[in-house]
């Protein structure tokens, strides 16, 4: 049974694939929340973006070896049981109906996906089941106009032990330690034969090659 008192952190991204830049901001946010789990949560069929390449369950597999041995680290296939588009909000109302109203939710992203949360399916109410962090990196920059930035102008606390006063609501800017590559430019790698080792899990890298995964694009 879940402490009632527990901080849980929430991933979500399509992981295509899951590389070092990920474990990287995962660990160093749930330390820097003093978080009693991490919960990576790979998006079945984003609504967003074009589907990926590669299929959903070659997705969570990389992500499960990538976190296996890793402390405090797990992986949520609930997104993926859904045969349909994957809202974040049907994920966290779900989610906080299994943890209770006591138990702090915060869910994970980057800058640009916050600057266009008002395009997310039923936005609004994301913060009544959990709080959102924005993943700040020094090149990126805040949108400072229209409904997004009226909501952080609402919501801002300034450190995470504000954020962790009460179970969700809060956003909070946390600045994490840059990590250079994407997912986009590892996948381009891939499918012109250049290395990627630096980039990625041993464990991961060998599932790639032995499924020839990202060869074609």
């Amino acid at each position: 049974m879940t402490n009632p008192q527990a901080v849980i952190a929430l991933l979500g991204g399509t992981f295509d694939p899951i590389h070092l830049g990920h474990l990287r901001s995962a660990q160093e946010l749930k330390e820097v929340l003093a978080a009693d789990e991490l919960k990576f949560i790979p998006c079945h069929r984003p609504p967003h973006r074009a589907s990926p390449g590669v299929s959903s369950q070659q997705r969570l597999a990389m992500v499960e070896l990538a976190i296996a041995g890793l402390d405090g680290l797990s992986v949520d296939d609930r997104e993926l049981q859904r045969d349909q588009l994957s809202y974040t909000i049907d994920t966290l109302i779900a989610l906080r109906r299994e943890y209770g109203e006591q138990v702090v939710l915060c869910w994970l992203m980057g800058v640009d996906a916050f600057n266009h949360l008002d395009s997310w399916h039923r936005w609004q109410e994301l913060l009544d089941y959990a709080h959102i962090i924005v993943m700040a990196r020094p090149e990126a920059s805040l949108v400072t106009q229209g409904p997004v930035a009226e909501l952080l102008a609402r919501h801002k606390v300034a450190s995470p032990s504000q954020l962790l006063q009460q179970a969700s609501g809060r956003v909070l800017l946390q600045t994490l330690t840059p990590y250079p590559i994407s997912a986009t430019a590892i996948r381009q790698a891939l499918s012109q034969g250049q290395p990627v080792s630096q980039y990625l899990p041993d464990t991961v890298l060998d599932y790639i090659e032995q499924h020839q995964l990202y060869r074609s694009e």
